[in-house]
């Protein structure tokens, strides 16, 4: 292990909104960007961008320090951060040893023992293919037996028109915590072209399922299609399955956009949660039209035989472009989170932020947007390929690029959802109230108690729980959304606030409460 070059302190940009944003960083303009969280400590977060950038937060996402990552085999971008069982944080990345010119020939992957702080060197590598290229790789880890699995693209001849020159799926994995790679080999039935257009296969993410299946999505000249392996991935089906078509194909057009494509991502449901074993697939497409560029999800509950009726996870009205999308699954609850980029609140290019949530297993959708304030992508500025988001027991960091002049920077937002209070008697509670937070004065963090009533008969009830400053101005929103009939406890993190006397008001219909705390650093 060994000390990477470039590595300083910053004080990030903070805008509190309805949820509080967090500059990451605006050097070198940043893109494609990945995020991951310690599920055992939600505090300690690494993520990574485009081309060879990593930074780490010890304090949920609120402050962060920044690194180059180094290797002799060279980092030429497409990050991927995942974590193993132990806690040790993995940064995949392609290789381009020349550090120029388009011949990426392998995938490189360096590991931190200590939270993102130092990264191995030059770490380990797989699919050296000479002159093959590579492209788009993405990791995850079974904790059954801390396995890490890989699944990306492979070109012939990147940007060849030719006929005789293709692109297949790969996959390879470690037993070994990422020392030691097994031989690559081709999963992918139908291979695609190599233009890196519709007809490419591209989107190969990784997910683990309850029992150590490995599920893997892609699309290409088929449209949505689906593997799996039952057997640690040394044999997969003989055949690809397919899922659905991806209408106006997965590179279409955004306005304002140099690129824009509709990737998609699998995922799997690890929680001892209803939906349990149930794989998901989200991207997005224009089978609505091309100024109509919406987000999707489909489901199958038996490991990818079947598969569902397909849900369109934005909520606006039709006529708006929703793009980039990225998913996670909280392992600890079952819930969706989804992050994308969302152009419902304008007539023109301006540009927001939205998550989305889903906690009954993709039936139904709640949004929320995440960024402060919108911004103007420029067709001139590339944006990469893809946002990412990580969740874990209520715990949400989405991660995502915006563009401010000629600028590009990369943000997060402190997104923290409540959850219910077992009461082991079962009592609804009769009428709304709000408890004084424990501690207080406090430091760095306090819980607010709160109870929410049945109202009108109604299975859920819209409840804000909003922070204010000594002056009045909020601050932040902790809770915005709907929630059935309970008790509640939320976490209110103090750090990045300064001292003082802050507010907090819990709000539903014609009821209020505030009550008064202290913040002492």
């Amino acid at each position: 292990m060994k000390t990477l070059i470039l590595t300083f302190i910053f004080i990030p940009s903070i805008i509190f909104a309805q949820y509080t944003n967090v500059q990451i960083t605006n050097i070198s303009n940043p893109e494609e960007v990945s995020i991951m969280m310690d599920p055992k400590n939600t505090n300690r977060l690494v993520a990574g961008c485009n081309i060879n950038a990593y930074f780490y937060s010890s304090n949920g996402g609120l402050n962060w320090t920044r690194g180059t990552l180094s290797s002799t085999y060279g980092v030429w971008g497409d990050p991927c951060i995942i974590i193993d069982t132990l806690g040790h944080f993995y940064y995949f990345h392609l290789s381009n040893p020349s550090s120029g010119g388009s011949w990426i020939d392998r995938m490189v992957v360096q590991k931190s023992t200590n939270g993102g702080v130092n990264w191995s060197t030059p770490g380990a590598y797989f699919g050296l293919f000479p002159p093959k290229q590579q492209d788009k790789e993405w990791a995850v880890v079974d904790t059954r037996n801390n396995n890490i699995y890989v699944t990306w693209t492979q070109f012939d001849s990147y940007g060849s028109a030719s006929p005789l020159d293709s692109s297949i799926i790969f996959f390879s994995k470690s037993t070994n915590a990422g020392t030691n790679w097994s031989t690559a080999m081709r999963i992918n039935t139908k291979a695609g072209d190599c233009i890196d257009e519709d007809n490419t296969v591209e989107g190969a993410v990784p997910a683990v399922g309850p029992n150590g299946e490995i599920y893997v999505a892609w699309t290409g000249p088929l449209g949505l299609v689906f593997d799996r392996s039952t057997d640690a991935g040394n044999t997969w089906l003989s055949n690809d399955i397919p899922i659905t078509s991806q209408p106006g194909g997965w590179d279409y057009s955004i306005p304002g956009l140099q690129r824009c494509n509709g990737l998609p991502i699998t995922c799997c449901d690890l929680s001892s949660g209803p939906n349990r074993g149930t794989v998901y697939v989200n991207w997005s497409d224009q089978r609505n039209g091309s100024t109509d560029t919406d987000v999707f999800l489909i489901k199958s509950t038996n490991g990818g035989t079947n598969w569902s009726t397909i849900k369109r996870v934005n909520d606006d009205p039709p006529g708006k472009h929703q793009f980039f999308t990225w998913m996670t699954v909280d392992q600890k609850t079952g819930y969706l989170y989804f992050v994308f980029h969302d152009r419902r609140n304008y007539t023109d290019t301006r540009t927001d932020v939205y998550i989305a949530r889903s906690t009954d297993g993709g039936e139904t959708f709640q949004n929320i947007k995440v960024s402060a304030t919108p911004f103007t992508p420029s067709a001139s500025v590339f944006f990469g390929d893809y946002n990412n988001i990580i969740a874990h027991d209520n715990v949400v960091r989405p991660i995502w690029t915006r563009l401010d002049g000629m600028q590009l920077s990369i943000w997060t937002a402190i997104v923290d959802f409540t959850t219910g209070v077992s009461d082991p008697a079962g009592n609804i509670p009769e009428n709304f109230s709000l408890s004084q937070n424990y501690p207080n004065p406090f430091n760095p963090e306090t819980k607010i108690k709160f109870e929410v009533p049945v109202t009108n008969g109604a299975d859920q009830t819209e409840v804000k729980l909003i922070i204010y400053d000594a002056l009045g101005k909020e601050v932040t929103r902790l809770v915005e959304g709907l929630l059935h009939h309970g008790t509640y406890e939320v976490t209110w993190l103090g750090l990045g606030y300064p001292s003082g006397t802050y507010f907090y008001k819990l709000v539903s219909g014609d009821f209020s409460d505030t009550k008064k705390m202290v913040l002492i650093r």
